[in-house]
């Protein structure tokens, strides 16, 4: 065993010295190698934390959310409903929302308002979100207008601007006290946006989300399991769009990997010729050669991956936030959790490494197998 370890060192060694005698020609293909790598790992990395931030958060939202429908657009809800749902085994908890979406023309932005009674918030105090705190050039104790469904103008004091850890979802939030929402959208206290309902056992939602709909026939309900479903699908596109983006580039280094890996040049069979001349074996030709391979794919791929890892979660991901978070006026800035899939490294290091090795290994073959005079010859 000590015999074998010790002469692939000795092939690493000489395939090493190989390498640098043509070291220009090699760092090009590695470095083409490495930006490609880059590329599809930042994009991979990016968008499995958005996915993995996106569920954190929707765990925390209630399992059912009911919305009125009235030709086939989303109403406000009567406050009744919650009377006509009564007593439903397994929903612990059921109450009304109040929220929506307010259009400021001082920054051409949308602001999602909503009402949060825990924080027991004045009717003339609000809690807003980091975005709309840098764009309008407000901070705790100024004072922010809003215009009201009337005409009016009325000026809240920002009792406190929300931590820029949850600026992904809360840019553009404005959470305000149930009286100044109904008095700024004109909405009387008889109608709720939406209900929500907590459930007990996760596994009767699907049951529950049933019978509601037989008994308020008007009412869609929307399963957390469903917009966790619709996230994975949006980021999912967003990530194809990338990929189709990049293909091209792909599609390039796949052909100068291949035009590397099997064309051999003059002075490479003339080598290959030496070797098997002083003695060399088919064997120990092949393992030089898969050791060459390997030692570039890998250091790629290290390197690659590694420049990703900072690309994203250092940098936030620069080149390719636009795309896979959405674009809009109050853009968060948002520094994402670093989750590493192994089955992701995994895919990306099989599609990305393992074909280059094998594209090396096939010309070599057919070259060691010749006869050592025809091939210097």
């Amino acid at each position: 065993m000590r015999a074998f370890f010790q002469k692939q060192r000795y092939l690493i060694d000489f395939t090493l010295s190989s390498l640098l005698r043509r070291k220009g020609k090699n760092i090009g293909l590695l470095l083409v190698y490495i930006s490609i790598i880059f590329m599809l790992a930042s994009v991979m990395l990016f968008s499995h934390s958005l996915r993995k931030e996106a569920g954190i958060v929707l765990q925390k939202s209630p399992e059912i959310i009911l919305q009125r429908m009235v030709a086939g657009r989303h109403a406000l809800m009567p406050a009744d409903y919650l009377e006509k749902i009564g007593k439903m085994r397994g929903v612990v908890k059921k109450e009304g929302r109040l929220w929506g979406y307010f259009y400021d023309p001082a920054v051409k932005a949308n602001y999602t308002m909503m009402v949060d009674e825990s924080k027991n918030l004045d009717t003339l105090d609000v809690i807003i979100g980091s975005g709309i705190s840098r764009t309008r050039g407000v901070g705790i104790g100024d004072y922010i207008t809003f215009r009201s469904h009337d005409g009016k103008a009325f000026s809240f004091k920002v009792k406190k601007i929300l931590d820029t850890d949850s600026e992904l979802i809360s840019a553009d939030l404005v959470l305000m006290s149930d009286k100044a929402y109904r008095r700024t959208f004109g909405i009387t206290k008889n109608y709720f946006t939406d209900l929500v309902l907590s459930v007990r056992n996760e596994r009767e939602v699907y049951k529950i989300a049933e019978k509601l709909s037989l008994k308020l026939p008007d009412v869609r309900p929307i399963l957390r399991e469903e917009i966790l479903r619709t996230y994975d699908s949006i980021f999912a596109w967003r990530q194809g769009i990338i990929f189709v983006l990049l293909m091209g580039a792909i599609l390039a280094f796949i052909i100068f990997a291949w035009d590397k890996a099997s064309g051999l040049s003059a002075e490479e069979k003339r080598e290959i010729g030496i070797l098997k001349a002083i003695g060399w074996e088919t064997e120990d030709v092949l393992r030089m050669k898969f050791w060459e391979g390997a030692i570039i794919s890998l250091t790629a791929f290290l390197l690659g991956y590694l420049a990703a890892y900072i690309h994203v979660f250092y940098a936030s991901a620069s080149l390719f936030e636009p795309v896979l978070k959405g674009w809009a006026v109050l853009y968060p800035k948002f520094n994402p959790i670093p989750f590493i899939d192994p089955l992701q490294i995994a895919t990306l290091f099989f599609f990305t490494v393992f074909p280059y090795i094998v594209a090396t290994i096939i010309p070599i073959w057919r070259v060691s197998i010749t006869d050592p005079d025809a091939v210097m010859r």
